[in-house]
């Protein structure tokens, strides 16, 4: 099985787009392992509504939208690495909550899970100013965690020196830049292909 695990550096930066554009055109799976807040539906059901892929339940869904070692103490529940366990697919986007560093009780993080599941991450980025700070300490710390990189996606408009400078001070590659979308559709999303370079990273998984 392949599967790829989605991670950004900051929340709200467009991992769900991500993931559902990838679901899309890489015919893959979805999982959310943790669901922070429930209001207004889930992630699980967005990614259903737009790639129209399978996904797979949570293995946690909190009632509140915070960081999942907070709504966890809200709702009563600890988080344990062991519950953790990849769904089977031919091929999986598995989606964090947050930033890599964010985390899951008083002992382990989004990078713990990382390795507990022996994921490859993908990290997804803002295009523009603070972009090249905030992406390369997220890669510092996914190396030094031991959890390899595919690469980096950026999203929103184009800009071509925040791309080479993270390529440069990263040494990780940037496949794929996404815009941010007008109008949010599965027809939009399946409309922007992938790029040869991402194609020939998921094909190495």
């Amino acid at each position: 099985m392949k599967h790829l695990f989605v991670t950004g550096t900051d929340t709200g930066i467009g991992k769900t787009i991500v993931s559902a554009w990838l679901c899309t055109h890489w015919q893959a799976d979805y999982w959310k392992p943790v669901q922070s807040g429930l209001e207004g539906g889930s992630d699980s059901e967005w990614i259903a509504r737009l790639s129209g892929c399978a996904v797979h339940p949570e293995t946690y869904r909190l009632t509140q939208p915070l960081s999942p070692h907070q709504a966890a103490d809200i709702d009563g529940v600890k988080i344990q690495l062991t519950d953790f366990t990849l769904p089977t697919a031919d091929r999986l986007v598995v989606e964090g909550a947050g930033g890599c560093m964010v985390p899951l009780n008083w002992r382990d993080t989004m990078l713990d899970l990382m390795k507990h599941l022996g994921s490859c991450a993908l990290l997804v980025a803002r295009s523009g100013l603070g972009t090249i700070n905030h992406t390369c300490l997220s890669l510092q710390a996914l190396k030094a965690a031991g959890v390899p990189v595919l690469g980096v996606v950026m999203v929103g408009e184009t800009n071509p020196a925040n791309r080479e400078a993270i390529e440069h001070f990263g040494e990780v590659p940037v496949l794929a830049e996404l815009p941010v979308f007008n109008e949010l559709s599965p027809q939009a999303l399946a409309e922007f292909g992938m790029p040869e370079r991402l194609v020939r990273a998921l094909d190495s998984l």
